[in-house]
């Protein structure tokens, strides 16, 4: 029997597997949405480190007096962030990795302000 968490594994596999088989070792912008907050972080997969995160729960988005971790806004927000945390620290090509997710809501919403913000992916 198929489950709702086999299914997720089998497209997490399948997005992960995509991003690595192309050859190319880009730095990897990978999405993280729990049920109250969003997490992305650009990871460097060869020296296995975190360069750059963001996510609902930073200090500089405690100031902004948002209703709450989880809607669209906050989701714009951290794509925001995390781009312009980016292009401080030299990044301007990535790979989007959005996990088992589908690439709609709050996940698209984080794309597009990222794309927006100067990262290319």
């Amino acid at each position: 029997m198929i489950t709702k968490q086999r299914k997720y594994k089998f497209r997490k596999d399948r997005t992960r597997k995509r991003l690595f088989q192309n050859g190319l070792h880009l730095l990897r912008l990978q999405v993280h949405r729990s049920s109250k907050n969003i997490y992305a972080q650009i990871v460097d997969d060869v020296k296995g480190r975190t360069l750059v995160a963001a996510s609902s729960l930073d200090k500089e988005l405690k100031n902004k007096k948002l209703a709450s971790g989880k809607n669209i806004a906050t989701s714009r927000i951290v794509g925001e962030l995390v781009a312009k945390r980016a292009v401080k620290a030299g990044i301007k090509k990535v790979c989007f990795d959005r996990g088992g997710r589908l690439y709609h809501g709050k996940i698209k919403a984080l794309a597009d302000s990222a794309r927006e913000g100067g990262l290319q992916f």
